[in-house]
């Protein structure tokens, strides 16, 4: 390498582009982390893990790149080339390989060790850059490397506003991350034609940008065909022809349809099929409306199914809490067949909030029915709104003769879930719940918790598909194999009912 100093005005454009390169490092592990949050459930485990793991990695690339600071242009190169393409394709990597193989947390740790080693490898190539070719006293090699820092923090700034805000929501999940991976290569490319070429020996100069090059031509082809690419490798994951897909600011949302059969997944989770959804709708609903009831709350339910049948009572107006918009959406196009337009009626107003975030707010309106319609507990995020804490907020909603509804998951494959968060209702001061299952093909048995002295059908309930009163009665009754558990609430400090989920079915 020749003995050429970067002057100062062109160590400020080495530091933008430090930044750059930050910014894009940062994006990568976010885009891990929504990946683990789509299809791998994105629990505390998988959540530590890559952030844990990314900055080992860091340390432990910043360790390994020693014996090569004698080379720096050149590594430097060589690590964003590689840093570029790998961070760019990582998620669409990883999406094929959950689609096909299934879900690894040993993949995501994988891809967050390799990210997280090149970035770490990029401050002392670049301390040495900048120190190349000119003596420097302690306090001056002090600032450099505070200005250094500075330059790789701020940049991580901006790649960890532009993932959730610009790169996600515009370009999704897989061309966000290509996205990345393209800005990353187009700086080190800067870097290598403007500020390193006097470093470089022509051979070692053409090597570089020749594969920058080539690794940016083929982020741009992924980029083109990435569509192609995702919606084969997404197929994998359904039985059924997948009709619809949305990556929204929140989950993943697919619609597959065989026949007359339309379903509804999210984050890879089944929601509903439209074959036997009147079962688990009718028992969550119905049980849930007491005589003369005439104000509902409904806490998730966003595919509008619990609302159509609350709108089977005349004078029912209902009070609907929502945290994703796009599912909203998605229920009033493309799933309004199933729901019959329930949320485009006047007696159903929608709230785009988070539940938790609501209730605690103090909306103090009282409602006859609280219906909590909410995915399956898999994350820390989701065990808040299983918490005593959130259920005691619920409760106060409530008129003095009304009854609460919680979807408990399923009473036999995963009963501790069950008796959980019946345990959790009776401790956040619901007097008396009445636990209840039905079996709803597509789920197996799926259980109910209500909050009411007695699981009884009002006297002018509409004449339903399955559910009559016998029914219901029937329903309250659960097999020797199946008793009541004593456990312990789950809580905000104690999320117990995560690590019931994670135990598996039995």
């Amino acid at each position: 390498m020749h003995n050429v100093a970067i002057s100062k005005k062109w160590r400020w454009f080495l530091l933008i582009s430090v930044g750059i390169c930050a910014a894009s490092g940062l994006v990568y592990e976010l885009a891990l982390l929504t990946l683990a949050t789509s299809l791998n459930g994105g629990g505390v485990v998988e959540t530590s893990l890559i952030v844990a793991g990314y900055v080992a990695s860091l340390g432990f690339g910043a360790f390994c790149i020693q014996p090569l600071l004698r080379w720096p242009a050149q590594t430097f190169l060589a690590v964003e080339t590689l840093l570029g393409l790998t961070g760019g394709i990582s998620a669409l990597a990883l999406y094929i390989f959950f689609a096909t193989v299934g879900q690894s947390v040993s993949a995501l740790v994988v891809a967050t060790a390799l990210s997280g080693i090149l970035v770490g490898a990029e401050v002392p190539l670049l301390m040495t850059l900048l120190q190349h070719g000119r003596t420097a006293t302690a306090q001056v090699a002090g600032q450099q490397v505070a200005t250094l820092n500075a330059a790789d923090y701020f940049g991580a700034l901006i790649g960890g506003l532009a993932w959730p805000f610009l790169l996600l929501p515009t370009l999704g999940l897989v061309r966000g991350t290509l996205a990345a991976g393209l800005l990353n290569i187009g700086a080190a490319l800067f870097i290598a034609v403007v500020l390193l070429r006097p470093l470089l020996s022509v051979r070692a100069f053409w090597i570089q940008t020749t594969s920058l090059i080539i690794a940016a031509l083929v982020l741009i082809v992924l980029v083109l065909r990435s569509e192609g690419i995702v919606t084969t490798a997404r197929q994998a994951l359904y039985s059924d022809p997948v009709v619809f897909a949305q990556q929204s600011d929140y989950q993943d949302i697919v619609i597959t349809q065989y026949g007359s059969d339309r379903r509804l997944f999210l984050n890879g989770g089944l929601q509903y099929s439209s074959r036997d959804e009147h079962r688990y709708t009718e028992s969550l609903v119905h049980p849930a409306v007491p005589e003369k009831a005439k104000k509902a709350l409904i806490i998730g339910g966003g595919d509008g199914l619990a609302a159509r049948d609350l709108l089977r009572y005349p004078d029912m107006r209902i009070t609907q809490v929502e945290l994703d918009p796009a599912v909203i959406e998605i229920a009033r196009n493309q799933l309004r067949e199933d729901n019959l337009g329930a949320l485009d009626d006047p007696r159903v107003n929608v709230i785009i909030d988070d539940a938790f975030t609501w209730l605690r707010a103090g909306h103090h309106e009282s409602y006859d029915t609280v219906i909590i319609d909410l995915p399956d507990p898999d994350s820390a995020t989701l065990a808040r709104l299983y918490s005593t804490e959130f259920y005691g907020m619920a409760l106060r909603t409530l008129t003095p003769h009304g009854r609460l509804v919680v979807q408990a998951s399923s009473a036999y494959s995963t009963p501790e879930v069950f008796w959980r968060i019946d345990a959790t209702l009776r401790n956040a001061g619901c007097k008396h719940t009445v636990p209840y299952h039905t079996h709803v093909p597509t789920f197996g048995d799926w259980g109910f918790i209500l909050c009411a002295e007695k699981a009884t059908l009002r006297s002018d309930a509409p004449d339903l598909r399955y559910l009559n009163q016998e029914v219901l009665d029937a329903a309250t009754v659960f097999g020797k194999d199946n008793q009541r558990l004593t456990l312990e609430p789950s809580t905000l400090e104690h999320p117990r009912i995560v690590d019931d989920l994670r135990k598996g079915y039995r």
